[in-house]
């Protein structure tokens, strides 16, 4: 979740995880049924990344919240607005399948993408929704206003916040991440901040959506540590064919006598 703090320090170094949206909102209950809160179990720990709805049996999220060794239970909760509550508008699912794009890297974070295929299907209300995504063609532009939804603490030593917060961030110059990051690669990924440079992104909502004019455009990748600097975001039109190859093979695993069915 994003953290918006002044310029305060030089460091620059990459992080990649859950945590603060500071400086953001609340948004109103439900109003971003498509967001999705993924519980991440290794062994007698447990973290939290977002993740969006795209289709009834699928969220997808950031290859970086499942690349962890010992992951023994995976939790989806979709239709949530305060995370800690047992809201009637919740519904929970265990993942059948953890796809991470099999080019995702550890080191530079390229191809930070993953698709999660749920079990059951999610049902679809007012609570509980998919969001379009960009195809390849799509390509958000320096300057596009977006916003980025999640729970997370608001304060850097405060408690994580139960309700979910939103901060609304833009679309930055390409030549603003190449300078701060060896490894960024503008065809697969989008530079977002703050367009004077006074707030920024902070440990973000790893695997939640940027949402730009009502379509998922990317997802929270990585950014600086101790700077604030804009943030990376996997760009998903550069991913559709592969994001659409997943979705077949969900498919074709729920056809009455499929290998992968059951």
């Amino acid at each position: 979740m994003l953290l918006l703090l002044l310029l305060t320090s030089a460091a620059v170094l990459p992080w990649a995880g859950a945590g603060e949206i500071i400086g953001g909102r609340e948004v109103k209950p439900h109003s971003r049924p498509y967001m999705a809160y993924v519980r991440i179990e290794t062994g007698l720990k447990s973290h939290s990344c977002g993740g969006f709805l795209i289709r009834p049996d699928a969220v997808l999220t950031a290859a970086h919240c499942l690349d962890k060794e010992g992951i023994t239970n995976l939790k989806v909760i979709l239709g949530a607005h305060n995370i800690s509550g047992q809201e009637r508008s919740q519904q929970k699912f265990l993942v059948k399948h953890r796809i991470i794009h099999p080019k995702y890297s550890p080191d530079d974070f390229r191809n930070d993408i993953a698709l999660l295929q749920l079990k059951p299907k999610a049902k679809i209300n007012k609570y509980v929704k998919t969001i379009p995504w960009a195809g390849r063609n799509e390509r958000v532009r320096a300057g596009a206003a977006c916003e980025v939804s999640g729970w997370g603490r608001t304060s850097i030593t405060g408690r994580r916040s139960d309700v979910m917060m939103e901060v609304k961030l833009m679309v930055q110059r390409e030549a603003e991440c190449q300078r701060q990051f060896r490894g960024y690669q503008q065809q697969s990924m989008i530079c977002v901040g703050d367009d004077d440079g006074r707030k920024g992104s902070y440990r973000g909502d790893s695997g939640g959506p940027l949402v730009c004019n009502k379509k998922a455009h990317g997802i929270v990748s990585h950014g600086c540590e101790r700077y604030i600097c804009p943030a990376v975001f996997t760009r998903i039109s550069y991913f559709e064919h592969w994001i659409r190859e997943q979705l077949r093979r969900f498919a074709l695993q729920e056809l009455p006598g499929s290998p992968s069915s059951g």
